[in-house]
């Protein structure tokens, strides 16, 4: 197979992705990226309540990349709102996929029960997750940390979770939440989630060259 992944319908030569990031990943910078190789780039988070309230600056952040495939990631902790969320980023950007952070370490992100917070709550996670996929027709993808702390270490558990779930990929930031951006990723325990799960698993965190 080499390094090729199945996403959905989309055969990907080179899984090679732009990690959404908040203040980074805007349409001019996708598209850049795009056309240096990222086959799949993915948009700023946007929050699902804010898309359901017709928020016209969230909106507008999830203009799709003029080429390869692109994701809509959108964040938040209630099922029902997330699957609303869900359809209506696709509706909005005719995203290819749509892409749930589970991942975010920031305090008012987490501080609200969002993004990584969500790793202490599986079950509500499995929820959220089910209930996007239930929502729109194009393929959900996770993305989470290693866990909350270096003592509850569960991405193995809970890429199994959102592979249950029905996540078509998931996305694994080899850090834990408390570590935020420091340290290094742990590349190991990424490796750990693949042998895993049988849906592909991308690796998040500390690719600063080509041969990284």
């Amino acid at each position: 197979e080499g390094a090729r992944m199945q996403l959905g319908t989309f055969r990907i030569e080179n899984p090679i992705v732009l990690a959404p990031m908040a203040g980074v990943t805007d349409w001019a910078y996708r598209c850049i990226a795009a056309s240096l190789g990222a086959d799949i780039t993915v948009t700023e988070m946007v929050s699902s309540r804010a898309l359901v309230y017709h928020d016209k600056k969230s909106l507008s952040l999830l203009r799709k990349t003029d080429a390869g495939i692109c994701g809509a990631q959108i964040f938040g902790n209630d099922p029902s709102v997330m699957a609303e969320g869900a359809a209506l980023a696709l509706e909005h950007s005719g995203a290819d996929f749509i892409d749930i952070n589970m991942g975010c370490p920031a305090p008012k992100i987490t501080g609200n029960g969002d993004g990584s917070a969500l790793m202490r709550s599986p079950a509500l996670a499995a929820r959220i997750i089910e209930a996007a996929v239930r929502a729109v027709s194009i393929p959900v993808s996770v993305k989470f940390r290693l866990g909350w702390d270096a003592d509850s270490i569960n991405a193995v558990e809970f890429a199994k979770m959102a592979e249950s779930s029905g996540a078509a990929f998931v996305t694994v930031h080899g850090r834990t939440r408390m570590q935020m951006y420091s340290g290094t990723a742990d590349w190991d325990k990424i490796a750990e989630v693949v042998n895993a799960v049988r849906i592909p698993v991308i690796g998040n965190g500390d690719v600063f060259s080509g041969t990284d």
